[in-house]
Formats: C-alpha cells, structure tokens, sequence
C-alpha cells in the first residue's frame, strides 16, 4: 500500500518535471527540473527492485548533466 503510494508520487513528479523541462524558457531551470526528472526516475527504480540501474542512472546522467 505504501510502496503504490510511493510509486504514484515519483511518477507523477516525474511526469510533471519532465513537463517542466520543455516548457520553461530558462536554461538553468530546465536543467534543474531535469535532474529533478533524473532523481524521480531513479526513486521509481528502486521501488522495481533494481538499485543498481538507480546508481548509475544518477550517477552518469545527474554527473553528466552537472558537468
């Protein structure tokens, strides 16, 4: 019941920076929302079970991005 709610609230937050991401006119915003988008997708990660794809997941895209 909880881990459904958790899955509900990194997807929607997902979806909404991801919206985020192609609607704003700054640079520096959409970049943040992105990793935003990065962090959530990574939190839906390991509520599947695979942590690892998580890791790196925000390590090469996040780092990626940073750089």
């Amino acid at each position: 019941m909880l881990s459904a709610l958790f899955f509900y609230l990194f997807a929607i937050l997902c979806v909404g920076a991801a919206f985020m991401v192609i609607s704003v006119k700054n640079p520096v915003h959409a970049v943040l929302f992105l990793i935003l988008a990065f962090f959530n997708a990574a939190g839906l990660f390991v509520l599947l079970g695979a942590e690892f794809l998580a890791m790196i997941l925000v390590v090469v895209y996040v780092g990626a991005v940073l750089v």
